[in-house]
């Protein structure tokens, strides 16, 4: 077995209940969520969530779905 680090930092304690609303929906804890964020960060080597204050443009909804084709075949 992998042994294990405690982990500690302070967040606005409504963003906390906020997340653990919505984490619990998904069977999950704020520890599980974190853990995956750092997998995440592992394997892709990197943030791997896009941080930026010059968001690119969103894509209509027909761009959408052609990126859904192109990806994954006719539906």
């Amino acid at each position: 077995m992998e042994t294990t680090t405690l982990f500690r930092t302070r967040v606005p304690t409504s963003r906390l209940r906020n997340a653990e609303k919505i984490l619990a929906k998904l069977g999950m804890k704020p520890g599980d969520a974190f853990n995956i964020f750092l997998a995440q960060v592992e394997i892709q080597k990197d943030f791997p969530i896009a941080v930026t204050a010059h968001p690119g443009r969103l894509l209509t909804t027909a761009d959408q779905g052609k990126k859904w084709e192109d990806t994954l075949g006719a539906y």
